[in-house]
Formats: C-alpha cells, structure tokens, sequence
C-alpha cells in the first residue's frame, strides 16, 4: 500500500454545490496539498432519476470558482456500477455479504420501530443468515455487507479519532 494520501471528494449531482460540500472539497484539497498527495472528484451520478448534467457541471464550476482543482479526470461511480457490482457478488460468494430481500414496508417498519424506542434507524438483519431461495418470487434484493454481529468495530480515524 502507498504512504501517498489519496483524498476525494463525491457530490452527488442533484443540485449546485452547497457550503457544506465547499467545506468538505476545501478540506480534503488542503490536506491533499498539504501532504503532498492527491485529490481526486469522484460523482456521485447513481441517482439516475435526479442526477442531471447540468448539476455536474455547476459543481465543477463551483469548485473551480472556488480555485480547487482535482487529480485526473472525474470520475462518475454510475459508470463503474459493473465494477462495484462484480465486487459485491464476490463479497456474497466468500460470505462476507448477503442478499436482503426486506420490502420497503418492512424497512420503513424498522425505523419506525427504532424511532419509536428513541434508537437510530437501523436494519434488523432478518435476511442475515436466510437461505436466499426463502426470497419471494420475483424478489430483486439488495446486498448487505456481514458486518460482526457482536462486540464492537473501531475504526481509528485521523481526524475524528476511535470512531465506533
């Protein structure tokens, strides 16, 4: 692995950048430049409903009002989708993901249970462990990645530190 820092930045193209996507640009372009590393631009265009070019193209101008630049090209994550989904299927074949066949109404129920008991949103894992010949006919799924089901994930971070 690179001792090179490699940040990104990922607006999702749905409207015009915002202060808050400016601040995140500026941070990761400074800390890119301050080390010596890269910035790439990443587009988050997989909401094909409400991604648009012309919101792409105010961001890019937005960023470079602003007098930041990136490494590379753009890159658009809709068309990397094959990519990103040859790896999740490779997940679900090692067991490190699984196929969820929950509907949106048992999803929604979910959170409102977990609202309810004044608990964040959370999925509650019932297709975890389920054969996916149990899906209903017809049923797509969606793949969740086997997270440990006991103890605790702490992943050190060098701005936020432990994050849990």
């Amino acid at each position: 692995m690179s001792d090179k820092v490699v940040t990104r930045f990922a607006p999702s193209p749905t409207g015009f950048l915002h202060i808050g996507g400016a601040r995140t640009a500026l941070f990761n372009w400074l800390y890119s430049k301050h080390t010596g590393g890269k910035m790439l631009l990443r587009i988050e265009d997989t909401d094909r409903e409400r991604s648009t070019d012309a919101a792409t193209a105010a961001i890019l101008d937005g960023l470079s009002w602003l007098g930041l630049t990136w490494d590379g090209e753009p890159v658009s994550q809709f068309e990397r989708a094959p990519r990103h989904r040859d790896v999740a299927e490779e997940l679900v074949r090692l067991g490190k993901a699984y196929y969820c066949y929950a509907t949106p109404a048992e999803l929604e129920a979910m959170r409102e249970s977990a609202r309810a008991k004044g608990l964040p949103p959370r999925y509650d894992g019932r297709w975890r462990d389920r054969d996916p010949s149990e899906a209903p006919a017809g049923a797509k799924g969606a793949i969740r990645i086997k997270a440990p089901a006991d103890g605790e994930t702490v992943v050190h971070d060098l701005v936020q530190g432990d994050v849990r």
